[in-house]
């Protein structure tokens, strides 16, 4: 029976020595890579088959709650341990969960433990880790089995379409599978509502101005539009929404 493969996602070089070494008294698993974050640790699921990861929770750039919500959209998932230095309610929800987690120190025999019956995260048990998430820097777009990661600072607006809400950057339109609602919570800071369709974020507004709408509901009237830095695009703003012109 081969080996399974361990991705070691810690931001501090002794931590990941530890757990190497760990790994090693454990036996019978192999050490595909080391990350120092979640980014890192996204771009090399990409290209090696990884069974299990073993993620730190505090880390910058991209936190370990965050990579596992992330890591959810790969077609194959690998299981996760969480390893930790935190404080008993980050501990609690953890248990009350049943997600597994190491708390630092760490040693052999718990490892061995945890490795033995890791499992990948369940949705349930990603909603209740929300709570505990720090940085909410990225989306995650799904494409053919991979995940994408678009930094929120690069996106100009996200627009519902049906089922999906487009995230356009500068560069390149994506298509993500979520609520603009929810969005809409968890970047309130960044992002503000001027449809029922549409947050804008609010770095990228250049201005307001009023245009004749050539199609949908409002065809044929003159109404105000947003206009965004870096694209030609205009986006209307509701009526309900003109509150927004004069706040900006």
């Amino acid at each position: 029976m081969a080996s399974q493969r361990l991705l070691i996602v810690d931001d501090e070089p002794l931590a990941r020595q530890r757990l190497r070494d760990l790994v090693g008294d454990v036996g019978g698993y192999e050490i595909a890579g080391e990350a120092a974050n979640g980014v890192e640790a996204i771009s090399i699921l990409q290209e090696a088959s990884v069974d299990i990861v073993l993620v730190d929770i505090r880390m910058p750039m991209m936190d370990g709650i965050e990579l596992a919500q992330h890591l959810r959209g790969l077609s194959q998932p690998p299981k996760l341990i969480f390893t930790t230095a935190y404080d008993h309610y980050a501990v609690q929800a953890f248990e009350l969960n049943a997600i597994d987690y190491l708390l630092k120190p760490i040693r052999s025999e718990r490892l061995a433990a945890a490795l033995a019956k890791a499992q990948p995260l369940q949705a349930a048990q990603s909603q209740a880790l929300r709570p505990l998430q720090e940085t909410h820097d990225h989306l995650s777009i799904h494409e053919r089995g991979k995940v994408l990661l678009v930094a929120i600072a690069d996106v100009l607006y996200l627009r519902a379409e049906l089922k999906y809400v487009t995230v356009r950057t500068r560069d390149k339109s994506y298509l993500l599978e979520t609520s603009l609602n929810q969005l809409e919570q968890i970047y309130a800071a960044q992002f503000v509502r001027i449809h029922r369709n549409a947050l804008v974020a609010r770095a990228a507004i250049s201005g307001f101005e009023k245009q004749r709408i050539s199609e949908g509901e409002e065809a044929g009237e003159t109404a105000w539009v947003v206009l965004i830095k870096g694209i030609p695009e205009t986006l209307l703003v509701s009526r309900r929404h003109q509150h927004v012109i004069k706040a900006t």
